[in-house]
């Protein structure tokens, strides 16, 4: 969505909800210095505009056991609107994806694929994947480590 419409204000609710959604009216009018019932007024604004477009909690995946992310290149055997919408249609059905960017370049798809280990990170490429009609190649990369993950919008 366009940045018109919102002020320094808004930003500054924004920074700070995008750090901590669960932020009380209160706590957010002592960090942008606004009165809550202001920043109730503003966040409600923001909600309904479509600036803020969902709250969630963000897990521990190694506590429940997701112990790789896996980068997975995809290249589709046509390309063609129709392998495109059932490649997002197979994609979107999968659990293990975290995030999925169609691409310029070399690859058509890049995926960011969360496994319990390498056995789950094989099943899922040989008995998801693979097989697809509309696949012709992947190429999978296991991180080795994570060095930023969830870094907020620069506002």
């Amino acid at each position: 969505m366009q940045e018109s419409g919102i002020d320094e204000f808004d930003r500054k609710i924004l920074r700070a909800l995008q750090k901590d959604g669960r932020l009380s009216n209160a706590d957010l009018s002592d960090r942008v210095n606004l009165s809550a019932s202001q920043c109730a007024r503003r966040r409600v604004r923001l909600e309904e505009g479509g600036w803020i477009s969902a709250y969630h909690a963000v897990l521990d995946r190694e506590r429940l056991g997701f112990g790789l992310v896996n980068l997975i290149s995809v290249t589709l055997s046509t390309h063609n609107r129709d392998n495109a919408r059932q490649f997002a249609k197979l994609i979107g059905g999968l659990p293990e994806v975290m995030d999925a960017y169609a691409l310029t370049g070399e690859m058509d798809y890049m995926l960011k694929v969360i496994t319990k280990d390498l056995k789950s990170l094989s099943t899922f490429v040989n008995e998801h994947l693979l097989p697809h009609e509309t696949v012709q190649n992947v190429k999978t990369a296991i991180v080795l480590e994570t060095i930023k993950e969830g870094g907020g919008l620069p506002l």
